[in-house]
C-alpha cells in the first residue's frame, strides 16, 4: 500500500489531504510541526513526504533536511502559499523533488505523488545484477567511470533501452548524487513553453505568467539536469541552449539579468545526431558541445545472455508480494523470449512480463499467457514454419535457433528446450548442425 506522511499545523489543512489521501486507498500518518514529523519519520518512515513550508516551529525545509539525513531516496514536496523563485530553488537544492504553491488541486498533488513513487521505484531497479552480458558490463563500467568526473554526457540509445536509468545511476554515482536529479522530454512541451521550461521566466514575460517561475536549469542547481529526446529540441532554441552549456548562465524570459548555475548535463536520444547534424536539424557545435562523453546502450537483441536475467528481475518485480518468490518461468516461455527479437528493448520485455503474471491462473508462465495477450514473442528473423514441415524439421530448425540464441551454449539450449544435454549433443550430430562449443 502507498503511504505518506502529511505535515501541516493547520488542522483543517491537515485533515482535508489526509481525508483525500485515504479516499484514494493511501496510508497516511498526520504532523502538527517540524519535530512531530520527524519523530514519526523516525519511527515509522513512509514512502513520501507532503509538507507545508511554514509552521510554528520551523519550515518545510527542515522536514526536507531531516528525512534526508534519515532516508535519502524518500520523496518530499513542499506545499506553500509563499512562492518565490529562491524558495524554490532553495527546496530544491536541500531534496525535495517538487515545490507547489498553494492553492493546489489534490488530483495535482496526487499526480505529483504518484510520478515521484514511481520514479523512485524505478530508480532503484538499475542495472546492476540484471546484466551479465559482456557488452552490457562494459556500458555500466563506462557510466561508473564518467561518473567520477563533472563531464556532461550525451547517451544514445534505442527506446526502452533504460537510458533514463542510467543518467540516474551516473548522477547518483557521481558527488552532485545528493543533489537534485531534474529532467525534462524536450519531446513533451511546444517550442514556447519549452524555453520558458528549461529556462523558467518573469512575471509578465507572456500572456498568462503571472508569477516568476523559475527553469529546470535552475532547479537543477548543484545537481544533474537531464534533456530527455535532445534530438527533438527546435531548432530556434539550440543557441540559447549552447550558451547555457558554455557561460553556465541563464537568461529567465522577459528577465534583464542572468543567473549563474552550477548544473551536470545528461542529454539523451533515440536518434542519431549526428544524422540531424547533416540533414540541419540539429546545430553541429550544439552536438560537439553535448558530446563530450558519449554513451551508448546495445538493443537488446544484441545482449541475449541479459534476456533471462531481466525477465526473472521483473518477475520478482511485479509478482504479488504476499505470493513472493512462487512464480517462475516456464522452459517453453524462456525459449520464446530468448528467439524474440525485441523491437521494444527492456520495456516491451518489461510489459510482457507483467502481462503473463496478470493473466497466469498458475504459478508457471508459460507460452500461452503470450498468446493470449495478442503480441506472443517470434523469432523476427529466420522463415516461418510453412504448412507440411515434417515434425523433423521443425525440430531442427527449433534447436538451431535456441542454439543461435543462446550463443551456442548447450546446457542451456538443453534447459530452455527441456531436454537433457545429452539429447542436444547427439540432435546437434544427428542433423549436421554446426559445432557449437560444448557446456
Amino acid at each position: 500500500m502507498k503511504d505518506v506522511l502529511i505535515v501541516d499545523d493547520e488542522p483543517a489543512m491537515c485533515a482535508a489531504l489526509e481525508a483525500n489521501f485515504r479516499r484514494r486507498g493511501w496510508r497516511v500518518q498526520t504532523a502538527g510541526g517540524v519535530s512531530d514529523a520527524l519523530a514519526k519519520f523516525r519511527s515509522t518512515p513512509s514512502s513520501l513526504v507532503v509538507t507545508d513550508m511554514r509552521m510554528a516551529d520551523g519550515d518545510g525545509l527542515q522536514v526536507v533536511q531531516g528525512v534526508r539525513g534519515y532516508l535519502p531516496e524518500t520523496p518530499v514536496i513542499l506545499l506553500t502559499a509563499y512562492g518565490s523563485v529562491p524558495n524554490a530553488v532553495q527546496a530544491i537544492r536541500e531534496g525535495a523533488c517538487d515545490y507547489l504553491q498553494k492553492p493546489v488541486s489534490f488530483e495535482e498533488l496526487e499526480a505529483a505523488a504518484e510520478r515521484f513513487l514511481a520514479e523512485e521505484k524505478e530508480a532503484q531497479g538499475t542495472f546492476e545484477g540484471v546484466g551479465a552480458s559482456a557488452s552490457f558490463r562494459a556500458v555500466v563500467a563506462r557510466a561508473e567511470r564518467v561518473a567520477t568526473t563533472d563531464a556532461d554526457v550525451l547517451i544514445q540509445a534505442e527506446s526502452g533501452t533504460g537510458k533514463e536509468l542510467l543518467a540516474r545511476l551516473i548522477h547518483r554515482a557521481s558527488p552532485r548524487g545528493q543533489g537534485p536529479f531534474v529532467a525534462v522530454n524536450c519531446s513533451a512541451f511546444p517550442e514556447s513553453l519549452l524555453e520558458s521550461e528549461l529556462f523558467g521566466h518573469v512575471r509578465g514575460a507572456f500572456t498568462g505568467a503571472n508569477s516568476v517561475k523559475p527553469g529546470k536549469f535552475e532547479l537543477a542547481h548543484q545537481g544533474t539536469l537531464l534533456l530527455d529526446e535532445i534530438g527533438e529540441m527546435p531548432v530556434s532554441l539550440q543557441p540559447k541552449l549552447l550558451r547555457v552549456l558554455q557561460e553556465r548562465e541563464i537568461d529567465r524570459l522577459g528577465d534583464t539579468k542572468s543567473v549563474a548555475v552550477d548544473v551536470r548535463v545528461i542529454a539523451t536520444t533515440n536518434r542519431s545526431l549526428a544524422e540531424l547534424v547533416e540533414s540541419g536539424a540539429f546545430r553541429a557545435d550544439l552536438y560537439y558541445r553535448l558530446n563530450v562523453v558519449p554513451l551508448s546502450i546495445p538493443p537488446l537483441r544484441e545482449r541475449r545472455d541479459d534476456i533471462l536475467s531481466l525477465a526473472e528481475f521483473f518477475v520478482r518485480k511485479y509478482e504479488p508480494k504476499d505470493r513472493r518468490g512462487a512464480f517462475q518461468i516456464g522452459p517453453e516461455l524462456s525459449a520464446q523470449l530468448q528467439l524474440h527479437d525485441w523491437p521494444g528493448n527492456v520495456r516491451e520485455l518489461e510489459n510482457v512480463v507483467r502481462r503473463a503474471l496478470a493473466l497466469s491462473t498458475g504459478t508457471t508462465l508459460g507460452p500461452q499467457h503470450m498468446e493470449e495477450t495478442g503480441t506472443a514473442p517470434m523469432a523476427a528473423k529466420g522463415k516461418a514454419v510453412q504448412p507440411g514441415v515434417t515434425l523433423q524439421e521443425m525440430e531442427r530448425q527449433l534447436l538451431a535457433k535456441t542454439l543461435e540464441a543462446t550463443g551456442g551454449n548447450r546446457t542451456r539450449a538443453a534447459a530452455l528446450m527441456g531436454v537433457s544435454l545429452r539429447t542436444v549433443r547427439n540432435k546437434i550430430r544427428e542433423y549436421g548442425l554446426p559445432a557449437w562449443r560444448v557446456q
